[in-house]
């Protein structure tokens, strides 16, 4: 942004102004800062793809993990371009469902025939990702914008960290049922089998219920303005990522007897999903901004006193 040379001549009695070619150094940093988050998340997707690999069924010579993580990669990137274009938001949650729906999909159809292990694995992630995709797709339509994205979208190196950040999340999160897909040592469904399906059934229902009831409070007119302290939400602050992360733990138990080597490695993937939603881009986020809403008023600051942040609790 230029600096007009009436207020780069006040400078010295109005205090410092901030230079052309300090926004020009600033906007250099931030877009090698980009370039090398984006590099950084494609090194991190090839050794998960490494990782899932080793032991697993190939197709055309490759293992199939290296061909979810490119199209994961790929179909992200696509859909960047068009965004960055009209500097929207609008696609990125729906687009990013799409690619769970499409590596899971690919993996699949690579790896068939499939047992039980893998038929479920495979409608488990469907259902999953193709509610949350268009719940999340209709809340931004309705809301007109992420605020998330208010910045970013602006530089095409910091939107696209986005974008390839999201074909990491869907290689890192679906990485344990991906490689248990294409895994070349079937195994009995078993008791292991049975306890990751409860589980993901408790974190799909708690995480279901949690956005329904948060949109149908934000619905009701006579909410505008205030938080919501009811139902599973008067349990946790944030009781649709607890569920979120519970189910991805099923995911993982229901496929950990078809690993082997180094697919263990892909276990990480629940890991990974609590890690960003409790110390990146959700919580620590979604705090700062009902902080910033209504922090110091009576009413939220004892809501936060009695209700724990994700493990949810009976209110007392």
């Amino acid at each position: 942004m230029a600096v007009n040379s009436r207020s780069s001549r006040a400078a010295t009695t109005v205090g410092p102004v901030t230079s052309a070619s300090d926004v020009q150094a600033e906007s250099k940093r931030s877009n090698g800062q980009a370039v090398a988050a984006i590099a950084a998340a494609v090194v991190i997707g090839a050794l998960v793809a490494w990782a899932g690999s080793t032991g697993a069924k190939s197709a055309g010579g490759i293992g199939i993990h290296w061909w979810v993580a490119a199209v994961a990669f790929g179909v992200n990137w696509i859909a960047f371009v068009p965004s960055f274009l009209k500097r929207t938001e609008h696609y990125y949650d729906l687009v990013g469902s799409l690619t769970y729906l499409s590596t899971t999909l690919l993996a699949a159809l690579l790896a068939s025939p499939l047992d039980a292990r893998a038929w479920l694995l495979l409608l488990l992630v469907v259902i999953w990702s193709g509610r949350l995709g268009i719940f999340l797709f209709r809340r931004v339509r309705s809301t007109g914008k992420d605020g998330r994205f208010d910045t970013i979208k602006q530089s095409a190196p910091r939107f696209m960290v986005a974008w390839t950040t999201q074909g990491l999340w869907v290689i890192f999160t679906a990485a344990a049922a991906h490689a248990a897909i294409a895994s070349a040592d079937p195994q009995p469904f078993g008791i292991l089998g049975v306890v990751g399906l409860a589980l993901w059934l408790a974190g799909f229902g708690m995480e279901a219920l949690a956005d329904a009831q948060k949109s149908a409070f934000r619905a009701d007119p006579a909410n505008d303005g205030r938080f919501i302290t009811t139902g599973l939400w008067a349990w946790s602050r944030h009781p649709n990522y607890f569920g979120e992360i519970l189910l991805w733990v099923g995911v993982a138990v229901i496929a950990l007897p078809a690993l082997s080597g180094w697919q263990y490695m892909t276990l990480l993937s629940p890991v990974f999903v609590f890690l960003l939603l409790t110390r990146v881009s959700g919580i620590p986020m979604l705090e700062r901004r009902a902080d910033k809403r209504w922090g110091g008023e009576d009413e939220y600051e004892a809501y936060k006193a009695r209700t724990p942040v994700l493990i949810p609790r009976p209110p007392s």
